[in-house]
């Protein structure tokens, strides 16, 4: 794989690419995978929004962000601020209390 510091020129993309057997490495990664060699790594975004059982839709909402923000979060392409660390962290060790917190929030709002 070519250095990711470097920006690569389309020639160099274009030969890169041109050597690459995607067949080979999708088998290869899956019998890492089933080797017990790769691993998933959760987001505690994720975590924490699974362990609610609420879609991103709401899970966003609740935290009062956008779903592109959370899904940013999940995919680990943006750092959450200390607020929303915070909640994600409340979120993951007492999904219970998000939930009530997002009932009394939703009967407020009639």
């Amino acid at each position: 794989m070519p250095s990711k510091s470097k920006r690569l020129t389309p020639a160099e993309i274009a030969a890169f690419e041109a050597k690459r057997d995607i067949g080979e490495e999708i088998l290869q990664s899956i019998l890492d995978l089933k080797a017990g060699k790769g691993h998933v790594v959760l987001s505690p975004a994720i975590e924490a929004r699974s362990k609610t059982g609420l879609s991103q839709s709401q899970f966003a909402a609740l935290l009062g962000v956008s779903v592109r923000t959370l899904q940013g979060w999940e995919q680990g392409r943006k750092q959450p601020s200390g607020a929303a660390r915070t909640l994600l962290a409340i979120a993951q060790s007492n999904p219970k209390a998000v939930l009530a917190v997002s009932k009394q929030n939703a009967a407020a709002a009639r």
